[in-house]
């Protein structure tokens, strides 16, 4: 494209970890260390994205505000436990400060960058090349009547950029070039409605930035967690809270969808939906820091999702609880370094797995625990759910890693299958709720004997990825993190070592071994940052605490500049890989420094 001969607006790829999360609590945008914005999800995270070049090239979308000079050094950090980004770019004798962030309040959706010269003079470019449709719609673009901007419409969708710089339109790019002085600000305002409406209204930048800082400062001070870890700890949960979708309680995954999780590869997945496997995790991240009022957002969430008939529950929902989430490839974008295909839903929404009953009733649990106002008829729904799984639990299916090479008996999943009835024998015993429970526990104990029996490999010592199977699986770590079988225990002992021995890449744990093909997937992944934790919250549990620490201290080391993770980690290419930032992994992160700081919880370990 025209106004990218130089390569000023595309740059070549970047790495995932070069990206930062900016956000309001209803969606989110990526932001490089170059200065693009190269991924945008308007008006909410699942929806079409207005920006799209993460996963193609720049002419499917991208808005850069950068130095002139290449050769500008670069520095960046997030101010005051905030997702707002401040970006420090020095180049020659001057210094600018871009600072990036998405209003939180009654603002809409929008997208603020504020260019504040520091020292001296800096030559400033800016090139914005705005994409709908996952960057297949080039929208039609005209200058706002009041002379302020500009305005362009495509289909439903509408995007409105004020700023005093002029610009210019070079082919289907708008692009500044400017100068900032020392003590000059220069505000880029870009904020998105439906194209059938008015324009949205201007937005005050500077005041818009006070409040949202307000709302970040008040929100990470009411944390209670002062461990060892704290700088980490807080960031993982001010992460998780931006990937809360505000209006309704739920949390996506992650933000973005088919970044590989191995570069080139086809294992690339749309992670912006609720997951109900995380509930306990992040019900748990949430109360142990203090965030009561988020688990009850979330909690409450989890019960509207799971409502109706038992059986008919799913795995993951859509932000209000959406049930189809139909999946499909946007063929036209050639993929985040040329890992394709990019998909946009999830046909996993549709798979039987049995593990979610188990993290459901935890979840529940713990929330009532945790001292959580009860949900009208919780009990009855989840009374429902157990008759149900009562029926099923013996089912092969497609598992905690939703594989598509047909269904299988699942250790974890029998395993969560009796941490559900676990839970709720606890939970009627401590809130005196009504429950079969001679009958409940009956059950609990013949499936303990079954997944003893038949979920362990004599001849490798360890607990296997699925019944008659000699296949490893890192998710039988939940074991003890789920108080299925002490730590101590010489079958979880065993299982430890194995996966020590078959499992582990450069010190990181790998999920199972993709090279069989036994998920119906092509082979080739990274290792599973969420199961690394899982490892170093089992060493804690055994007395290894300096393994322990020696772990998590690595996967600390992982993170990016900014503190964030992605849900893989390659080691051969020493790069994250997977979407972006994911929750799963930042919960991991959390858990295991309360175990490590002060003896806290372990994960979805139960509170018995």
């Amino acid at each position: 494209m025209a106004a990218d001969d130089d390569g000023f607006l595309g740059g070549g790829a970047k790495r995932i970890e070069e990206y930062a999360l900016i956000g309001d609590c209803v969606t989110a945008a990526l932001v490089s260390r170059s200065g693009s914005i190269d991924w945008l999800c308007w008006p909410r995270f699942d929806s079409a994205a207005c920006f799209a070049a993460l996963l193609g090239r720049a002419e499917h979308g991208a808005w850069r505000i950068a130095a002139a000079d290449p050769a500008a050094q670069v520095q960046r950090r997030y101010l005051d436990g905030s997702v707002v980004l401040e970006t420090t770019i020095r180049s020659g004798g001057g210094e600018v400060v871009v600072t990036d962030f998405m209003p939180v309040g009654s603002h809409g959706s929008a997208v603020v960058r504020l260019v504040e010269g520091r020292r001296g003079q800096v030559d400033m470019r800016m090139a914005l090349a705005l994409r709908f449709d996952y960057g297949a719609a080039v929208p039609w673009v005209t200058q706002l009547a009041d002379g302020s901007g500009l305005i362009a419409i495509a289909g439903p969708d509408m995007a409105v950029l004020r700023t005093p710089i002029p610009l210019e339109g070079e082919g289907f790019t708008t692009t500044a070039r400017f100068t900032v002085h020392e003590g000059q600000t220069v505000p880029f305002v870009l904020t998105h409605g439906p194209s059938h409406l008015r324009p949205p209204k201007a937005i005050d930048a500077r005041a818009a930035l006070s409040e949202t800082m307000r709302f970040w400062t008040r929100w990470s001070r009411r944390g209670s967690y002062r461990g060892r870890y704290a700088e980490a700890v807080s960031r993982s949960l001010v992460t998780l809270k931006a990937l809360t979708y505000h209006p309704t309680g739920g949390i996506v995954a992650a933000p973005t969808t088919s970044l590989p999780e191995q570069i080139g590869g086809t294992r690339n997945w749309d992670y912006r939906f609720c997951w109900l496997r995380d509930a306990t995790l992040t019900l748990l991240a949430f109360m142990h820091a203090g965030y009561f009022e988020e688990a009850q957002a979330w909690r409450d969430w989890l019960h509207r999702s799971v409502a109706g008939r038992a059986d008919q529950i799913q795995i993951m929902y859509g932000l209000a609880g959406e049930r189809h989430l139909r999946e499909w490839e946007a063929d036209w974008l050639p993929g985040y370094e040329a890992s394709a295909p990019v998909r946009i839903g999830n046909a996993a929404h549709a798979q039987l797995q049995l593990d979610v009953y188990g993290e459901v009733m935890d979840a529940l649990h713990h929330a009532r625990v945790g001292g959580l106002a009860a949900a009208p008829a919780s009990w009855d729904l989840e009374r429902s759910l157990l008759g149900h799984l009562e029926q099923i639990w013996q089912e092969p299916d497609e598992g905690i890693w939703e594989t598509r090479g047909g269904r299988r008996p699942f250790t974890l999943s029998r395993v969560m299958a009796w941490v559900a009835f676990d839970r709720a024998i606890t939970s009627a015993e401590m809130f005196g709720l009504p429950a079969p429970l001679d009958q409940w526990r009956a059950l609990r104990r013949t499936m303990h004997e079954t997944i003893c029996r038949d979920g362990f490999s004599t001849a490798k010592n360890s607990f296997t990825q699925s019944f008659g199977s000699d296949a490893l699986d890192a998710s039988t770590l939940m074991i003890p993190l789920v108080n299925f079988l002490p730590a101590s225990d010489p079958r979880v002992l065993g299982t430890v070592a194995a996966i020590e021995r078959e499992l582990l890449s450069d010190g990181f744990v790998l999920r199972y071994d993709t090279r069989t093909g036994s998920d119906g997937l092509p082979s080739g992944e990274g290792a599973f940052l969420a199961c690394s934790f899982w490892l170093a919250n089992t060493y804690a549990l055994q007395g290894r605490r300096a393994d322990a620490e020696a772990l998590f201290e690595r996967l600390l080391a992982l993170r990016n500049d900014v503190g964030l993770l992605a849900e893989e980690y390659d080691p051969r290419r020493c790069r994250q890989v997977g979407n972006f930032p994911q929750a799963f992994s930042h919960v991991g992160l959390i858990g295991t420094a309360l175990v490590l700081s002060d003896g806290g919880p372990v994960q979805a370990r139960a509170s018995t």
